[in-house]
């Protein structure tokens, strides 16, 4: 890898992984990473409600009130 300042070299994420690589290291340590024996399971809960708001013209308010068969 080629930086083109010497900043570039010693940036933030750079210097975590100097300093991670450093620590595991210094403690001669290993880092087994391995799947889980069971599935990964997410519950979802999510209640969708819909509120409906409408108006009726005057007009057709009695319109529908004197022909109730209408609909």
């Amino acid at each position: 890898m080629r930086w083109r300042c010497w900043r570039d070299a010693f940036s933030v994420s750079n210097m975590r992984l100097l300093l991670a690589g450093a620590a595991m290291m210094a403690t001669g340590g290993c880092i087994n990473v391995t799947a889980p024996d069971k599935p990964i399971v997410i519950n979802l809960n999510i209640s969708i409600t819909q509120e409906v708001v409408y108006r009726l013209d005057n007009k057709a308010k009695t319109l529908i009130q004197q022909n109730p068969g209408i609909f």
